[in-house]
């Protein structure tokens, strides 16, 4: 069987004709790892054949809502696909709903029960990518090109875990690739598999992203093209800095840090997933005028292990960043318990609930109090959950034994990424000073080998984007 399941405590690598992802318990960071059952396969190059067709490459294409927003905006998809595909290439594509489409099938899952059951959720909410997948099927095959729809349960693409929050387990991709060398578009729902029980099941927000790594894996593709409304990953956000740069290639650790800390190119998941997999993933805009260049020469950004990134720096004779990127993140809220008694265990008694509830806690300072025995604990948590950690906090306050909860929601995390401050000095006294010197209070600091992150007022988030690109030289030639 030729496919895709969750690996268990191996290394990533090929051995034994078979590529392994990373492990432990299966999951690292946000996403499982895994293991891609295709044979591996040597590189095509231009005029290789398989049958009477002249293969070039295996690809995976993944459109989001904004691409496949209307009759229109397929059509160009099923242009761009076709393009691929009429040059030699084997594609899968897969698809988003259109843009706004999940929201509208979630507000009617919510009018219909507030505690609704999150299978029949998932039922609902499928059907947005079920709908796009048909219509590009149907306008590749206007076009010309073979194409026919695979839905989640007919690969199948089994998940794991809980309904509308599921994870990729395994995928059996033989008769997906059998279609894909017949010369047959293979067109796959995105966000979407089904359980061990047979029902349907929801990846959560952004898992179209991870369904098209995990398929590349599966099918054994030589990269993962994932087109979006932006035409890469630039330096920092081009909305708050004019002169931000278009980056030629990252790496997979750089664009996990990025995407976990405020960039919304890439989905955490689908990030972590292609690092431990090994799958090559490519960036690139459907609204790019792709008429003046070749279908192997598409703008955008490479995402790939540091050691192709090693490989492309000298290929092009460039020195590697200090500082990839600046990221910020405007959805995050502060908690500062005060008094909370200073003794072992007290600590875990504030983050076990939370955890319990599934509240993701970042930044955590904790403060020496002004009274013997007794500290403040300051931490942040996603916005869209400050309501819900509130209410247990105070529920168990007497148990914790803590005096007052205070909450900010008007903070913003900014974030400086880089691998080059793996092996250089100076980058976190840099940040710290910059934004000093104009002015910027820094509420809490967090690190990791290739990040530095600060929690600033969310007034200045603008402010200390553009101070810190132009600190770090990350400021396009005028």
């Amino acid at each position: 069987m030729r496919g895709f399941t969750s690996a268990d405590g191996h290394g990533s690598g090929w051995r034994d004709g078979r590529l392994h992802g990373g492990g432990g318990n299966g999951c690292i960071g946000h996403a499982c790892t895994v293991t891609a059952t295709t044979e591996p396969r040597q590189q095509m190059q231009a005029g290789d054949s398989r049958g009477k067709r002249r293969i070039v490459a295996r690809i995976v294409m993944k459109f989001g809502g904004t691409s496949m927003a209307g009759t229109e905006r397929i059509r160009r998809v099923a242009q761009i696909v076709r393009k691929q595909q009429a040059g030699g290439n084997e594609v899968a594509v897969v698809v988003s709903a259109m843009a706004g489409e999940t929201d509208r099938l979630v507000n009617f899952a919510r009018e219909a029960h507030a505690l609704y059951d999150p299978a029949e959720y998932d039922v609902v909410v499928a059907s947005g990518e079920q709908v796009t997948a048909g219509l590009l099927a149907m306008t590749l095959q206007s076009l010309g090109t073979p194409a026919r729809s695979w839905l989640g349960w007919q690969m199948p693409i089994r998940t794991l875990e809980a309904h509308a929050k599921a994870r990729v387990g395994t995928i059996d991709a033989d008769r997906l690739i059998a279609s894909m060398e017949s010369g047959a578009v293979a067109v796959i729902p995105g966000f979407q598999g089904l359980s061990d029980d047979g029902r349907i099941t929801t990846m959560g927000r952004g898992g179209s992203d991870t369904s098209a790594v995990a398929v590349a894996a599966a099918i054994g593709a030589d990269r993962c093209d994932i087109y979006t409304d932006v035409d890469g990953v630039y330096t920092t956000d081009p909305r708050i800095v004019a002169k931000a740069r278009k980056l030629k290639a990252v790496t997979y650790e750089e664009m996990l840090e990025l995407a976990s800390v405020g960039a919304k190119v890439l989905q955490t998941r689908s990030v972590s997933l292609a690092m431990k997999a090994g799958v090559r993933v490519q960036v690139l805009s459907s609204f790019t005028d792709e008429s003046a260049v070749s279908a192997d020469d598409l703008p955008g950004t490479l995402i790939v292990s540091d050691t192709e990134m090693d490989a492309l720096a000298k290929e092009h004779d460039m020195e590697r960043q200090l500082v990839t990127g600046i990221a910020h993140d405007k959805n995050e809220a502060k908690i500062i318990l005060t008094r909370v008694p200073d003794r072992p265990g007290s600590v875990a008694e504030i983050f076990e609930p939370l955890a319990g509830a599934s509240i993701n806690v970042d930044m955590i300072i904790q403060n020496v109090g002004r009274d013997k025995g007794e500290t403040d604990v300051t931490f942040t948590v996603p916005q869209a959950d400050l309501a819900r950690a509130q209410a247990l906090l105070e529920d168990r306050r007497e148990a914790i034994g803590f005096g007052r909860v205070i909450t900010d929601s008007n903070i913003a995390k900014i974030s400086v990424v880089g691998v080059g401050m793996k092996s250089h000095a100076g980058v976190a006294s840099t940040m710290f000073k910059s934004l000093a010197d104009r002015g910027i209070n820094i509420q809490a600091i967090t690190t990791s080998e290739i990040k530095v992150s600060v929690l600033i007022d969310e007034d200045e988030t603008e402010l200390a984007v553009r101070i810190l690109h132009t600190a770090y030289g990350l400021d396009a030639e005028s």
